[in-house]
């Protein structure tokens, strides 16, 4: 399975201490250089520029072999290069979390799924308790769910 992703499910993934499911799910992970910068930038948690200093043997960095794609102007950098990786890679899935990313990968016929859907699937394995991973991830950091969804899954 050729798994590529973004920035912010790894970000998410790392501060709740829920990145070791990754390999478990996925066995590898790819992601542009673009995500690395931005997860290593001097306004990323310590938490995260930490792990990046001696990074897992599941995560491959590969760099998009075409010119930019102009069309994803609109969309921050590591998104741009995640979706043209994994559209130049024909990735069985993309993880990503913003919406105009997220949705301009599906017009472009990838399936995607986010931090959120990352934690479900865990779940779903018995690999993570989805619930207490779910109230980490919107206590402990800055990911943003709308309230409806919240009380979805805390109820």
């Amino acid at each position: 399975m050729i798994v590529v992703a973004d920035t912010s499910p790894l970000n998410y993934l790392i501060l709740i201490e829920h990145d070791g499911i990754l390999p478990k799910l996925y066995a590898q992970v790819i992601v542009p250089p673009e995500v690395l910068r931005e997860l290593s930038h001097p306004e990323a948690p310590d938490a995260v520029r930490s792990w990046l200093t001696n990074p897992p043997a599941w995560l491959e960095v590969k760099a998009p072999g075409g010119p930019p794609d102009e069309a994803l102007g609109l969309l921050d950098p590591g998104e741009r290069q995640a979706i043209q990786l994994a559209e130049e890679q024909r990735a069985d899935l993309l993880l990503i979390d913003e919406r105009m990313g997220s949705e301009e990968a599906s017009r472009r016929g990838l399936t995607t799924t986010g931090t959120i859907g990352v934690l479900l699937t865990a779940g779903a394995l018995g690999l993570v308790d989805f619930k207490e991973a779910f109230r980490r991830l919107i206590t402990q950091t800055t990911f943003r769910v709308t309230p409806e969804l919240r009380a979805k899954f805390l109820s």
